[in-house]
């Protein structure tokens, strides 16, 4: 009976540590792909970075130099305008949403939220091309900031509810029964409770855009000159991508491997940063 017993406890042993080393390995390969890519664009563009190529404007087919200035201001601009669109609204719905978890209006926008999150970025595009560009009359850093805004959009709502779902409903009780007003339990003491989640999501959402490419192909439009007007053409960093990688020049393509790279670690410190921030941040509950 003893024998019995042991082989079934070794048995059992033996089954756990193999799938704890089979879920290592999994997790380990799922890495690998994102470490080749990082590699390969790290591998290809650092060499093409230094000062000039980040303050000089392009230049002609067949002139020596170059770079990429209008476009790293170009996309500051349009996405730091769809971040200003973007956080407001996705803050305030995540916060309806946690409050009214049943309820038809609390279902429909829950399903409008997943459904514009589903959404393929070219559609977006397209639409607000209809919705602003054609009534406006020309491409405009405006139209693309809205375009991005509506990518954020169900990003941060659904970040922001998951997150304040989270925290203990006795807070809120216990701020209402001081006498404190709804919105300033909510801004006050629930907001901030949640806000390394929220952070979180405002910085995947701004992480998620940044590289969009073809909402701005019918919005911004691109740009090869300087550009700080909103109600303007301006060109950014993904159009520029894929403007100079499909060109048949090669010095246009070593640009386009820069702007890559540039790209890259962007994304790579705003996730750095989230991390860095939600600890300073986070509340012990």
């Amino acid at each position: 009976m003893n024998n019995t017993q042991d082989l079934k406890m070794k048995f059992r042993i033996g089954k756990s540590l193999f799938f704890q080393i089979l879920i290592i390995l999994v997790a380990f390969a799922v890495t690998i792909p994102l470490l080749a890519i990082i590699f390969y664009i790290l591998k290809e563009g650092i060499t093409k970075i230094n000062w000039n190529f980040l303050t000089n404007l392009p230049k002609p087919v067949g002139e020596e130099g170059g770079g990429i200035a209008n476009a790293l201001v170009g996309t500051l601009i349009i996405v730091s305008t769809a971040a200003v669109m973007a956080i407001p609204f996705g803050i305030m719905g995540g916060i309806y949403l946690s409050e009214n978890k049943i309820g038809k209006f609390a279902y429909w926008c829950r399903m409008s939220v997943d459904v514009l999150q589903g959404i393929p970025s070219i559609v977006i595009g397209i639409v607000v091309y209809f919705w602003l560009v054609k009534s406006i009359g020309t491409f405009s850093a405006l139209s693309g900031s809205v375009a991005l805004a509506l990518m954020m959009l169900p990003i941060m709502v659904r970040s922001t509810e998951e997150t304040l779902k989270m925290i203990p409903s006795s807070l809120k009780e216990a701020g209402l029964a001081l006498g404190l007003p709804y919105h300033k339990v909510m801004m006050r003491i629930i907001v901030p409770c949640g806000i390394s989640g929220i952070l979180s999501g405002i910085m995947l959402g701004i992480a998620r855009v940044i590289g969009e490419t073809a909402p701005l192909l019918f919005t911004a439009f691109g740009n090869p000159y300087m550009s700080t007007s909103l109600t303007k053409p301006m060109q950014s960093l993904p159009l520029l991508i894929f403007n100079y990688a499909t060109s048949p020049y090669d010095e246009w393509h070593d640009i386009a491997w820069g702007a890559a790279t540039i790209l890259l670690i962007t994304v790579l410190l705003l996730n750095i940063l989230t991390k860095i921030t939600t600890r300073r941040w986070k509340v012990q509950l």
